[in-house]
């Protein structure tokens, strides 16, 4: 499809295995491309080494997830949340980035406008997650105004940035921590990149132990920084509900038609639904601690609650699906009803 639209720029590369797919991406971002990449749960394991590398050399890209029933082959054409803990942590190495969830068909298009945002801004690449029952799906979408899209501003390194007119490939946006984005065979502007651990500043491969250290804390905090440059997380519902409903990815629809049918019996229940799962929004502690429940419906065996356990030692309840096949709304609405008994 994407090779339909030539007369967009857009360029697109058949790779033979899915290795290679995410090795010629990161090649693109280095000339200078907004480079995207696709899979699923068993590509993702083999793009892992690469995708650690691109962190490591801090370019803009986007590996998309379509998420499916696993381990292994699993259920190639079944929906799962499965890999979730494994987008946020399955790499080797200290290897933050940042992770964004489609919740229906209708925002795929926003949500990927996000990805692009955050990565370019940012310098990182950015893990996009769908699922099979997303990917499959169909809704009403308007069409956008094109003039109405905000724009995603793009600045290439043109001229040296350091003393002496030397360029220094890892100098930081003192806001965003991105490193320059200098397209190569630009006069001036010759760099390296690489797996081998970099010097601050000057780019030059370092193993001093406390430039590690910094090198390490500062990947961190580019990413940690991006929760002041997201939105906030959004309630829906009644303003004195005991209980929050609090979702990721394709349970979105489920969980808002399940609130509504708790409410026409009389329960009193709110949702909330996260696009941004690394970093979380800046509210979200604020959120979850003012309501005495939480509930998290999940494709997997709870691995959102974990990480809102962990993160904000909150005691949240689970409500978990592995069987290849989205929730149903009354298996929702049961448990809310349950919990507010």
């Amino acid at each position: 499809e994407l090779a339909r639209h030539k007369n967009f720029g857009v360029r697109t590369f058949q790779a033979e295995d899915e290795i290679a797919a995410m090795g010629s991406i990161i090649g693109a971002a280095f000339a200078g491309c907004l480079a995207v990449t696709g899979s699923s749960g068993p590509g993702m394991a083999l793009k892992s080494e690469a995708i650690s590398l691109a962190v490591a050399i801090e370019l803009p890209l986007i590996v998309i997830n379509v998420q499916r029933g696993g381990p292994s082959t699993g259920l190639p054409t079944k929906p799962e949340q499965s890999d979730l803990l494994f987008s946020l942590f399955g790499r080797h190495g200290e290897s933050p980035l940042p992770v964004l969830a489609v919740p229906s068909p209708a925002q795929a298009f926003d949500m990927a406008l996000e990805a692009a945002r955050i990565a370019i801004k940012y310098m990182t690449p950015v893990i996009l997650l769908s699922d099979n029952y997303v990917a499959n799906g169909s809704e009403p979408w308007r069409l956008p105004d094109i003039d109405a899209i905000p724009e995603i501003e793009v600045k290439f390194a043109t001229k040296p940035n350091g003393p002496d007119g030397h360029y220094l490939p890892y100098m930081r946006d003192v806001e965003t921590f991105a490193r320059p984005w200098a397209i190569p065979g630009t006069p001036g502007l010759e760099h390296r990149v690489g797996g081998l651990e970099k010097e601050a500043i000057t780019g030059n491969v370092s193993y001093d132990p406390d430039n590690h250290q910094l090198m390490t804390d500062t990947r961190a905090w580019k990413v940690s920084n991006i929760a002041s440059d997201i939105p906030p997380v959004e309630v829906e519902g009644d303003d004195d509900a005991d209980l929050l409903v609090l979702g990721w990815g394709s349970t979105f629809g489920s969980i808002r038609a399940a609130a509504r049918q708790a409410r026409a019996q009389g329960a009193k229940v709110a949702t909330s639904h996260l696009t941004h799962l690394n970093p979380f929004p800046a509210n979200l502690q604020q959120v979850l601690s003012s309501y005495e429940k939480i509930l998290i419906p999940e494709l997997n065996t709870g691995q959102l609650l974990k990480l809102i356990r962990a993160e904000f030692l909150i005691d949240a309840t689970g409500l978990n699906k592995v069987a290849g096949e989205p929730f149903k709304v009354a298996e929702i609405t049961n448990k809310i009803l349950e919990m507010l008994k």
